[in-house]
């Protein structure tokens, strides 16, 4: 990663709502199920040990670039925990988020690099650039629904949170400072902010 992270996604505004999230950069994204229950397995002497419905986000999340394939995505580090999911997915530079400016210049590489943290719902995003399909909501809504359509044949009351938590990935050593906190999640899950008390049995 680090040889292709070199001014490669940068981030153009600090404020979220100028933000355009189908724009080439690495996201940083948790999913939380509702309630905040039990159903991608439980920790185990610091290890994740992974439930039917926790293989079935792992497989899922695996396929997100296969499946958009137009949309040049990277997966990064990622980690099940017992009620929520991590991950960092970069969207790469493609045809639907590369606009120009009238000078012919890649709007995208013009402005200046900071970072910006939310949380929000599935429909939050608009594209500025690219049809509504092209963007990070619409991938975590597919991923989303995908899961669900799944899961339901195991457990019928299996639902996601309709929010999810989102942070755009500054620079390199945010991106590995992030990717070393989703692979140690599992040994740190007695402090974690999203910890609970097991609520259901799979």
């Amino acid at each position: 990663m680090t040889d292709k992270y070199q001014n490669k996604y940068r981030i153009p505004s600090a404020r979220l709502q100028n933000w355009d999230y189908g724009w080439n950069a690495a996201y940083f994204v948790t999913i939380c199920t509702k309630d905040m229950d039990h159903y991608f397995g439980e920790i185990r002497d610091g290890v994740m040990d992974l439930s039917e419905i926790g293989k079935i986000v792992q497989t899922e999340w695996l396929k997100t670039p296969e499946i958009r394939p137009d949309m040049n995505l990277e997966l990064g580090s990622s980690m099940l925990m017992p009620n929520h999911f991590h991950g960092i997915i970069t969207i790469g530079e493609n045809e639907y988020n590369t606009p120009m400016t009238d000078d012919g210049r890649d709007a995208m590489h013009r402005v200046s690099t900071t970072t910006t943290t939310a949380t929000i719902t599935d429909t939050t995003y608009k594209n500025a650039f690219a049809p509504q399909s092209k963007n990070l909501a619409s991938i975590i809504r597919g991923f989303k629904s995908a899961v669900t359509k799944t899961a339901r044949q195991i457990h019928a009351d299996f639902v996601w949170q309709s929010r999810f938590h989102d942070h755009i990935i500054r620079d390199e050593k945010s991106f590995y400072t992030i990717s070393e906190y989703i692979q140690n999640n599992p040994l740190k899950w007695a402090d974690d902010k999203f910890y609970s008390e097991e609520k259901i049995a799979i």
